[in-house]
């Protein structure tokens, strides 16, 4: 089915929908973006992902006024167009298109790009879910502002391909000897008294939507959560392993770089916040 995407406040098919060669987006990587999920024809926790995404244009400078009424209503369209049951909306905000290439930002009278477009996927039930993630680890090698939600992606994009080459699902990356996050999504581990250990916020981390979800649902099961840096020697050891996005909730990681954790299959604490996630969620979706 042809899918209906929005472009700068039209409704289009796909097939007829564009933007300028000279949008920033496309030259600089100048655009910021935000996936939110769809179950049941609902949207997951849409407010923290807008909420983000105003984060995300402050700090880079984009000066576009952020309309939640709007942008709800727009996804609410998208789905009903696209008849979407299960997925996800992408949306991306770029600084916009100036008359020609150039470093500097271009005068305030251009206006921003913004773009949104569905994706169909299962979320629910995933394989990935169920046999678990195997990871490989790499350098992490991107520029050090990675709290910012931006469209420039390629060294994430390059990873998850030379994890692939290793016979891998996914990448973790490496700074300073710690894991900070994996290729598009949150890392954890659980030690031997089920305590959830993840990097701390800052810059060198996305603040995960789902991963804030995932840590209230940790509070549920009085489980401990520490908020600290830790290594692959350290995962490699752990009892269990998982990750967290807005496009998988909670996957399972059964191996990193080769070990098996724990016992090589997924763990009953990463099951059961994936499903307590999930129910939550369904509820509460809008």
């Amino acid at each position: 089915m042809m899918r209906t995407v929005y472009v700068n406040g039209n409704y289009v098919p796909e097939n007829e929908a564009s933007v300028s060669i000279f949008d920033r987006a496309f030259l600089f990587a100048d655009g910021v973006y935000e996936v939110t999920s769809v179950l049941d024809g609902k949207l997951i926790d849409f407010h923290g992902h807008i909420a983000r995404l105003e984060r995300s244009l402050k700090e880079l400078g984009i000066n576009y006024p952020v309309d939640k009424d709007a942008l709800l209503e727009i996804h609410r369209e998208l789905i009903r167009k696209n008849d979407l049951v299960e997925g996800m909306i992408y949306l991306q905000v770029s600084r916009g298109a100036a008359a020609d290439r150039d470093f500097m930002f271009p005068s305030a009278d251009v206006k921003p790009t913004i773009v949104l477009f569905t994706q169909s996927k299962s979320l629910v039930k995933s394989p990935a879910a169920e046999r678990g993630l195997k990871v490989a680890s790499f350098p992490d090698q991107r520029w050090r502002r990675c709290d910012i939600k931006t469209v420039q992606l390629l060294y994430s994009s390059l990873v998850k391909n030379e994890a692939a080459k290793k016979g891998a699902d996914d990448a973790w990356l490496v700074l300073d000897g710690k894991v900070t996050e994996g290729s598009s999504n949150n890392a954890y581990i659980v030690d031997e008294n089920n305590t959830i250990i993840t990097r701390e916020l800052s810059n060198d981390i996305l603040h995960g939507i789902t991963r804030k979800a995932i840590l209230q649902c940790a509070a549920e099961l009085d489980l401990k959560v520490e908020e600290r840096a830790f290594s692959i020697a350290e995962a490699q050891k752990a009892k269990e392993a998982f990750i967290t996005s807005a496009s998988s909730f909670v996957y399972p990681v059964i191996e990193i770089d080769g070990a098996k954790i724990g016992d090589g299959v997924p763990g009953p604490i990463a099951k059961r916040l994936r499903e307590i996630y999930i129910e939550a969620n369904r509820a509460a979706a809008i």
